[in-house]
């Protein structure tokens, strides 16, 4: 049993690519726009977003790995909610004193540290986490320690642990959003919970029409800024949108500014549907020990 795991996880991993995007036929200046925005800012940004009905994509220093900060508590919450899917826990277990929810709760919607920790603490530690990624395919975007332990460490915007490039998180965003990675009703937990962050009102919140939908998670380092989520178009369409900014200033404004641009393009655009292709690794259901 534990060889057949074993060798899953590594067919999971060969499956590379495991996602295509068709090229963004119609978006060019969209593209030029989002790049001459970035390029004009100070500091450095990484951007990237894809319409999940017809998986077509813009980016800037998409492949470009940017520290992920607080972002990073989407792929814990997912981490525990698979493991809630297959039975091994559940929302109403205890820990440390608060239900699971709870802990999520906070985590997502007040990036709240201490309950990141003890739900990381729960599932494994970081490698745990890490591993439920790879477990599914996931490359460019890595989990190497608590929050506490980052927070600890000496500051190094380059340094490549705790990283995604804005590309694999909107892999992220998207597999979640298809249910590649979570059960519909965990899947529709998560980005509820999402949906009601209080965090980074002045980031993709900020510029977007009244009552947008946004389901999103920021992330917040010092010389960093960043937010991840899913902004819903006036006609229902659902754009996942990673825009991550090291250095110089005024990076809540750059992003605010990038997200109404994401915002406008994509609303401009109708393509028919041509969605983006998921993994097609056969693995096996995941344990914790082989996440």
């Amino acid at each position: 049993m534990r060889v057949f795991v074993v060798l899953s996880w590594l067919l999971a991993l060969v499956a590379q690519p495991a996602w295509a995007y068709p090229q963004a036929a119609g978006f060019q200046t969209l593209e030029q726009q989002l790049g001459a925005m970035a390029a004009s800012a100070p500091g450095e940004y990484g951007i990237a977003a894809v319409d999940l009905s017809t998986g077509s994509m813009v980016s800037f220093n998409g492949s470009t790995p940017f520290p992920m900060a607080s972002t990073m508590k989407v792929a814990v919450a997912a981490a525990y909610l698979s493991q809630v899917d297959h039975g091994r826990r559940s929302l109403s277990d205890t820990i440390a004193g608060r239900t699971a929810a709870e802990l999520i709760e906070l985590m997502l919607t007040r990036s709240d540290n201490p309950a990141t920790d003890i739900l990381i603490e729960n599932l494994g530690g970081p490698k745990a986490v890490d591993e439920w990624l790879r477990w599914h395919g996931m490359t460019d975007i890595r989990v190497d320690r608590t929050i506490a332990q980052l927070l600890r460490d000496r500051r190094d915007l380059k340094d490549p642990r705790d990283s995604a490039t804005p590309i694999a998180m909107v892999t992220l965003l998207s597999r979640i959003d298809r249910g590649d990675m979570l059960k519909p009703e965990s899947r529709d937990y998560l980005l509820q919970t999402m949906g009601r962050c209080i965090t980074g009102k002045n980031r993709i919140r900020g510029l977007l029409p009244p009552g947008t939908r946004v389901e999103h998670k920021t992330g917040t380092l010092a010389g960093l800024s960043g937010d991840v989520g899913i902004i819903t178009l006036a006609d229902g369409r659902r754009i996942a949108v990673a825009i991550f900014g090291r250095g110089g200033t005024n990076r809540a404004q750059t992003i605010a500014a990038t997200a109404r641009a994401i915002y406008d393009g994509f609303g401009a655009q109708t393509q028919p549907v041509l969605a983006a292709a998921p993994v097609e690794a056969a693995i096996g259901t995941p344990t914790l020990s082989a996440p």
